[in-house]
């Protein structure tokens, strides 16, 4: 820590306290995570789950970035220096009158829902999602803390009073340890909730009264589904049939694409919860995921035209035949060379003839004009095509000479009495 200036004090929790702290070589302003337990060596660190985790979900925009990993030998702590953000969405909604606009609601929930499918396809839940852990800054989102993360891989029974009891799923409160990676999506539906109406949803006191709280909003659960929850030591399953009040009744004013979502997320029977991944395709987030589209798209384009200078002549081509406009400018050049095989279609601008004027007096006739050679006359393809202006599909036939003689000469003026 020699090398970074403390600030003040950010926040403390049960295992860690979190400084703003200053780096002395750059200036810049970190997050410092210094956890309260005692570490014995620098591999003891590494091999720690939040560590490994952060470590291994990093890259992603929505998960909170890890820069530098400390051990003081002396005092045998651990810090972890973190990017600083503003605030969390506690504080965000905290001592607010009027709630948040939707748009801005679905925002933060779109990224939370691809930071957990971030983590799920990584082999990793989080386990104590809720509004103290997911913080922000300029209206981008990150997940942080990740002290309470177990891999998806690791069977259960798990570790029985974990996650914050408001936020957490009826599996986690009605079975010995029996949960997967779906109490996240519980865990962030409730978030949801609480953004939308600036209220927690199930402010349980204890675990009864959380179970409670759950069944008072989305009802008592069928002997199916508690079936499926193995018997708990603590609980015995005997609650009597209730009909919950919904979640329209909470939050009138919701939109029906986020009232579904939600629902989707708080599914009581985690097997029916709605994954990460297929949230990011609800028709809630439609016009987020147009908007990404677009955004992308734009930021190719710009970089293809600051990098085209940086290209080989081979890369630049390959490239534009892979796009759109390369495929347009490459059939553009395709035709041109097969414009010049294209016949000319009809009418076909005859030659001018070498021919006297003919007097008044004299009479003459239309039958002593010489017969017109029309170009590419023997080259006239058939028409074989359904477009055919005949109604039968037989090709058609060449207009006769006659014909395209009293088409394209213009009439005569009668004078007197002949022509």
């Amino acid at each position: 820590m020699d090398n970074y200036k403390i600030i003040k004090k950010i926040g403390e929790g049960t295992f860690s306290e979190v400084t703003r702290v200053q780096n002395l070589k750059d200036g810049k302003h970190y997050a410092c995570k210094t956890m309260k337990q005692s570490i014995n060596s620098l591999e003891q660190a590494h091999n720690l789950r939040e560590v490994q985790a952060m470590k291994r979900l990093s890259l992603h925009p929505n998960i909170l970035q890890l820069h530098e990993v400390i051990f003081d030998q002396d005092t045998r702590t651990l810090s972890l220096i973190c990017e600083l953000m503003e605030m969390n969405v506690y504080e965000l909604i905290r001592g607010r009158q009027y709630p948040l606009s939707e748009s801005k609601v679905k925002n933060y929930m779109y990224q939370l829902c691809k930071a957990l499918d971030h983590m799920h396809s990584n082999g990793i839940f989080h386990r104590d999602v809720k509004p103290e852990n997911i913080l922000i800054k300029h209206d981008l989102l990150k997940l942080a803390d990740f002290g309470s993360s177990r891999s998806v891989y690791c069977k259960p029974p798990h570790t029985e009073y974990i996650s914050t009891r408001w936020y957490r799923a009826p599996e986690c409160l009605l079975t010995d340890g029996y949960y997967s990676l779906k109490m996240d999506i519980w865990s962030a539906g409730c978030v949801f909730f609480e953004i939308l109406s600036l209220k927690p949803l199930f402010p349980g006191t204890n675990e009864v009264d959380q179970v409670s709280k759950i069944h008072d909003v989305l009802g008592t659960p069928d002997c199916t589904v508690l079936q499926k929850f193995k018997q708990s030591r603590v609980m015995p399953f005997n609650f009597l049939p209730r009909k919950g009040c919904g979640l329209s009744q909470l939050i009138p004013r919701c939109s029906a694409p986020s009232l579904s979502l939600l629902y989707q997320m708080l599914a009581y029977d985690p097997d029916e919860r709605i994954s990460p991944r297929t949230a990011l395709q609800h028709t809630c987030f439609r016009e987020l995921r147009l908007s990404e589209r677009r955004a992308l798209g734009l930021h190719r384009t710009i970089g293809v035209m600051e990098d085209s200078n940086s290209m080989t002549p081979g890369s630049v081509e390959q490239f534009w035949r892979n796009t759109r406009q390369g495929r347009r400018q490459q059939l553009k050049h395709v035709a041109e060379p097969l414009s010049r095989y294209v016949l000319p279609r009809y009418p076909v601008e005859l030659p001018k003839l070498n021919m006297a004027a003919p007097t008044p007096k004299v009479p003459y006739p239309v039958s002593s004009l010489p017969a017109l050679e029309i170009p590419h006359q023997g080259l006239l393809p058939a028409i074989t095509s359904k477009k055919c202006h005949s109604r039968s599909m037989k090709p058609r036939e060449e207009p006769h000479r006659s014909t395209l003689k009293s088409y394209y000469m213009p009439p005569l003026e009668r004078k007197g009495g002949g022509y």
